[in-house]
């Protein structure tokens, strides 16, 4: 059976920020390009909120109207693989009456570290996905099936600034040397001065390297270390999963594999730098990591504050992270409400640039290493006892910014506000 990492594979290529061009990599379909955004976000990105909230939704927008022989949308208007239904753990006997109604495996995979199996099934020529989803349902009752989303980005970048401005590499045997941390994001440039003294496991893209602006700079945030650069766990191990392999975004069949692979692996806190919808099978992924005693930690997304709950961010045992500025005001574009758990820096500074240099950067996504990170120095072990405690002993460090107590733009409090992240000029 051929891996679903050959056969489903969902791509948008990021300009400065987020302009975007998109194209889609399946059997036997062309690779149209897509124009660019006519909104990028560029820039210094102090006052670009309002490009950031729509950066997302212009992406998809242009997805769904550019791709629609292998894109659509799903009732909520979020972007999923046409003909194609994920269903986790089907019975063989439940796999035969969907064949007998027409459907074909395209891909199964065993999720060895979640005690799970992924299968995507694609739907008969004269069905929908929408119908083709609602038939297994019915042919299955019991089984775990839902659409093929797509996940994207959450975060932008403006351009970089020049290479010499680029810190001299230091030693890797830094206090956090030993402990090791997961990203799943797009890929890394570790011949970068912060990270090339780092040591980093790749994984995805059929073991190929994709460096690219958004990995390159959480990765800088979690990990790298040079002079005049802070990052919250510098010298530790970095094990970086690329479901995007040089673009934009991953399906979710990818994602079931990269955190298969983070679970095999025991990485015990994992950064997910991703925003999509909620899903049936992605809850069950979420569950299988939480209950074994993984912290996920995840970005809440930059479509507003009256936007909806954008996941794996929103799920009750993921870490819903949301970013502040430098006068520790909460980002404008940020989402709110209860998903959001803990605040940390996430503009006015300045991270890893593919190349060599260095990018200013905003969005929630780039407060998640710092949260992740934090977390990481003490939950060494997927346990479930140890990812509470962890989590308690964070929260006891929190500072109350927003109403008193838990508020839905800053959660329990701002965390790290002793840290001086990336690069301040």
């Amino acid at each position: 059976m051929k891996r679903l990492s050959r056969i489903v594979a969902i791509t948008i290529a990021a300009g400065a920020a987020a302009t975007a061009i998109a194209q889609v990599s399946l059997p036997g379909v062309p690779l149209p390009r897509l124009p660019p955004v006519t909104q990028p976000v560029t820039g210094t990105l102090r006052a670009a909120g309002s490009a950031l909230e729509d950066a997302r939704k212009l992406q998809v927008r242009e997805l769904l109207r550019r791709e629609r022989a292998t894109v659509e949308a799903d009732p909520e208007g979020q972007p999923i693989l046409r003909r194609q239904v994920g269903a986790l753990s089907p019975s063989d006997e439940a796999l035969d009456r969907a064949r007998a109604a027409g459907f074909s495996v395209l891909g199964r995979e065993t999720l060895s570290g979640l005690g799970l199996t992924l299968v995507v099934l694609q739907a008969p020529e004269n069905l929908s996905t929408r119908k083709a989803l609602k038939m297994l349902r019915e042919l299955d009752p019991q089984g775990q099936y839902d659409f093929n989303h797509l996940y994207l980005g959450s975060g932008s970048q403006a351009e970089a600034a020049a290479s010499s401005n680029a810190p001299a590499a230091v030693p890797a045997a830094l206090p956090a040397a030993g402990l090791r941390i997961g990203l799943i994001d797009s890929g890394v440039d570790g011949s970068h001065p912060v990270l090339s003294g780092v040591t980093i496991v790749r994984h995805g893209c059929d073991g190929a390297n994709f460096p690219a602006p958004h990995g390159t700079a959480v990765a800088s945030l979690l990990v790298g270390q040079g002079d005049g650069f802070e990052s919250v766990i510098p010298g530790a191990t970095l094990y970086a999963s690329d479901i995007f392999c040089g673009h934009g975004a991953g399906s979710l069949s990818l994602l079931a594999l990269e955190l298969d692979w983070m679970a095999r692996e025991k990485i015990p806190v994992v950064n997910v730098s991703l925003v999509g919808a909620k899903s049936v099978l992605l809850t069950a992924l979420v569950r299988a990591m939480t209950t074994r005693g993984f912290l996920l930690v995840a970005a809440v997304g930059n479509d507003g504050p009256t936007a909806p709950p954008l996941y794996p961010a929103s799920y009750p045992d993921v870490v819903g992270v949301t970013g502040v500025d430098g006068k520790r005001r909460v980002l404008p574009e940020a989402c709110r409400g209860e998903q959001v758990d803990f605040a940390a820096a996430g503009a006015d500074f300045k991270a890893a640039a593919v190349g060599g240099g260095f990018e200013e950067i905003r969005g929630t996504s780039f407060a998640t290493p710092i949260v992740a990170g934090l977390l990481a120095r003490s939950h060494h072990a997927p346990d479930p006892a140890g990812a509470r405690e962890a989590l308690a002993a964070l929260e006891s460090t929190a500072l109350d910014i927003g109403n008193n107590g838990t508020d839905p733009s800053y959660g329990k409090g701002l965390v790290g506000a002793d840290l001086h992240p990336g690069r301040r000029d």
